[in-house]
């Protein structure tokens, strides 16, 4: 299968370096170089995958995301050098699915590009292999198949993490998941993600999900232990 990842990064050292261990780990890649040739060619055709930096000529990481997600739930992982919390989040909030901060190991990258992909371009299973089973609750369907959520008969665009928190959560109704649990079986290497991703991932989902968002239906707070999906 031809996987297609574009790499968005104005820094031709670091990009050399992500296409060679991309493309030897067996993905095609396409490199872009500041963010109107970005979006240039993101209007031709949508990858599997973007990586992008967020300091960026032309049209910056923040903008780049900002047009994505208005058209797309393609996977982003973001290359940032800041290590602030607030840009993590700020990147988290505006649909990036991941983020890996300067300087990286390359391997460590190939890793999280694989771990998203698993999640949004599963494989088709094997005849014997148990196909995860579509939630169905009142008023909301979950289908892991084709990866959509439905509200109401509405269908919502879920990030890759957005869906597979909610997923988590609703395959286990009314069980408290900690913080550091979620980012363990969400994001696989908790110690390298800021617990407040799953507060950032939990706030766009009730946004999307919930009628009112402030006053939480499906996926509510246990104080000071995590959060619980309600039937």
């Amino acid at each position: 299968m031809d996987t297609q990842i574009l790499v968005i990064e104005d820094e031709p050292s670091v990009g050399e370096v992500v296409q060679l261990y991309l493309r030897r780990a067996g993905f095609t890649v396409t490199v872009a170089q500041d963010g109107i040739a970005a979006l240039a060619l993101l209007e031709k055709q949508l990858p599997a995958l973007v990586i992008l930096d967020l300091m960026l000529p032309g049209a910056d990481g923040w903008e780049i995301t900002k047009q994505l997600r208005a058209r797309s739930d393609v996977p982003i992982i973001m290359l940032t050098a800041r290590r602030a919390e607030i840009d993590r989040i700020a990147g988290l909030e505006l649909g990036a699915d991941d983020y890996v901060v300067k300087p990286f190991s390359p391997q460590e990258l190939v890793s999280r590009v694989r771990a998203v992909l698993r999640r949004t371009h599963p494989q088709a299973e094997g005849e014997d292999e148990p196909r995860p089973p579509r939630l169905d609750f009142d008023g909301i369907q979950i289908d892991p198949q084709t990866r959509l959520v439905a509200v109401g008969g509405a269908e919502k665009s879920l990030t890759a993490k957005e869906f597979d928190l909610l997923y988590l959560l609703a395959q286990h109704p009314r069980q408290v998941f900690t913080r550091d649990q979620l980012l363990e079986r969400i994001w696989g290497e908790s110690d390298y993600i800021d617990p407040g991703t799953v507060t950032v991932h939990i706030r766009r989902l009730r946004e999307k999900i919930e009628p009112d968002p402030s006053q939480p239906r499906r996926l509510q707070t246990v104080w000071g232990v995590g959060y619980r999906f309600e039937p």
